[in-house]
């Protein structure tokens, strides 16, 4: 078997994964600014890394991995919807407001998560448990020419580092050409990113960074040093992978690497870079204006599972654009349903086998699409079994002996071996799967067949028909064959509307 290789943003090529530490392997990734319900694009990054992280704890052992996600609890959006709330009507100071927005959000957000099949990170941090880090940090840069102080500010010299732009691959006079950027007076440079700002009486804030012998001012973290002061206390001056949305590849990544690798020169911060692409719908990209923006909870809310949201997300690699489409969601959802049905009666003491076709495909820069496509030719496989014909599955696990294992029991290993790898993509995932769950239509199919058998003998089939119909119009696949009759439930099965039926 190969090692992993990814794409390292940075160096624009696929590389051999080589961790510093293999039993210390560690990830940042960015997470969301909580003043709202994450949306469809948000999610991507954390179905993304969510995969990464499952094989990484698969490769190198599930205490090897550890992974840094932040929440960032101070930021002007975060203000701007608490000032908001204030006009509406809520009594409460801004930092009362604050706190219970910030709250919520973060547990809106695992539930949303947590509804996708994502993994808890290993550490989640909130940039509020952080200021002394940051401010410590900054003093540090301003100190070392760096960073400079400006009218309450202190801000990033970015021409004291010349490999600024590396990531982004663009110059910084090419970046103030093409850029929008806030071109305050007390800037030495249009591009120089805030570290520090002062902060209003009513809004959050902290004692400053000290300068000549006393706080700068009372005020807040930019937004760019609270990544970079949590990943250098967490993971320390050099780990592994550092993560994100390709939208945040310029500036926020950019300005990380700028104010970490001067701020800690001996360290080299983030080895491997890894964007995930945008998310589209119907081909367009996600817009309020446009009416379709969505949030997980609006697709959760109606009526699409997050096993379904995850598995459309998987169908792309994660560096192309992922187009999310009702069709796409339809499809995979009837999909997932004969996955479900597949691992049924899984037993759980043979998951300990690995099928190279999936574990081959997420190492390749977690080609998810070709890891689903092992995992389809299994299900094919068992399914074929499961009617008698058990060749491809033997080919499928030619590592077992045709001669050691009959055919239940290479039926039951493969199952297993399903469901372990499409756990490990985080589908299938144990109690997560009660939408799938069969639904017992016996007595519909016995109906069905005792109609049947009278049309046979009145020569009178418009019962047959107008029955079919309405288990067709439930969402029911019918099989009819010369001696039964078998109902499936597919994707759009509604049980409300067999009371018609009745």
């Amino acid at each position: 078997m190969t090692g992993i290789r990814l794409y390292n943003t940075r160096t624009r090529r696929k590389e051999d994964f080589a961790p510093l530490d293999p039993e210390n392997v560690r990830m940042y990734v960015c997470g969301p600014t909580v003043y709202d319900r994450a949306h469809l694009g948000n999610a991507r990054p954390v179905v993304v890394f969510d995969v990464l992280f499952r094989l990484l704890r698969h490769v190198y052992g599930a205490d090897a991995v550890t992974y840094v996600r932040n929440f960032t609890d101070v930021d002007d959006k975060i203000n701007a919807r608490a000032r908001e709330m204030q006009a509406a009507g809520d009594g409460r100071d801004l930092n009362a407001i604050i706190r219970t927005l910030t709250d919520q959000t973060i547990g809106w957000y695992h539930d949303d998560m947590g509804a996708l099949g994502a993994l808890r990170p290993t550490v989640e941090p909130r940039a509020t448990d952080y200021i002394g880090q940051m401010v410590g940090m900054i003093e540090g840069l301003v100190a070392k020419g760096h960073a400079y102080v400006a009218e309450g500010h202190v801000l990033f010299d970015v021409r004291s580092y010349p490999e600024y732009g590396r990531l982004s691959g663009r110059s910084v006079d090419d970046m103030i050409a093409g850029a929008r950027v806030e071109v305050a007076p007390y800037k030495r440079d249009p591009m120089d990113f805030v570290l520090w700002k002062p902060s209003a009486a009513d809004e959050p804030g902290w004692d400053g960074p000290v300068w000549e012998g006393k706080s700068i001012s009372r005020g807040r973290p930019g937004w760019h040093i609270e990544c970079s002061a949590m990943a250098h206390e967490l993971l320390g001056e050099s780990f592994d992978i550092h993560g994100g949305g390709i939208d945040l590849q310029f500036p926020h990544h950019e300005n990380e690497i700028a104010q970490s690798c001067c701020a800690h020169p001996d360290g080299g911060f983030a080895r491997v870079w890894m964007h995930n692409e945008m998310v589209q719908v119907d081909g367009k990209k996600m817009s309020k204006s446009l009416g379709n923006f969505f949030t997980v909870r609006d697709l959760l809310d109606q009526g699409w599972p997050g096993e379904v949201i995850r598995f459309v997300m998987l169908q792309t690699h994660y560096r192309k654009p992922m187009d999310w489409t009702e069709e796409k969601a339809r499809a995979a959802k009837a999909e997932l349903l004969r996955f479900h049905r597949a691992v049924k009666g899984a037993p759980a003491e043979f998951r300990d086998e690995n099928y190279d076709t999936v574990i081959e495909a997420l190492k390749d820069d977690l080609n998810t699409w070709g890891a689903l496509m092992g995992l389809r030719r299994l299900l094919h496989a068992i399914e074929k079994a499961e009617a008698g014909d058990f060749y491809q599955l033997r080919m499928a696990l030619s590592n077992l002996r045709r001669d050691e294992y009959s055919d239940s029991e290479v039926l039951m290993r493969a199952k297993a071996v399903l469901l372990d790898m499409a756990n490990l993509m985080g589908i299938l995932l144990p109690g997560r799967g009660s939408w799938a769950q069969e639904v017992d239509l016996s007595d519909w199919a016995t109906k069905l067949k005792v109609t049947r058998e009278n049309a046979i003998i009145e020569k009178d089939f418009s019962l047959v028909d107008e029955m079919k119909a309405a288990l067709v119009d439930a969402g029911i696949e019918v099989r009819m064959s010369k001696n039964s009759v078998e109902l499936v439930p597919g994707p759009d099965f509604d049980p409300t509307k067999l009371e018609a039926l009745k």
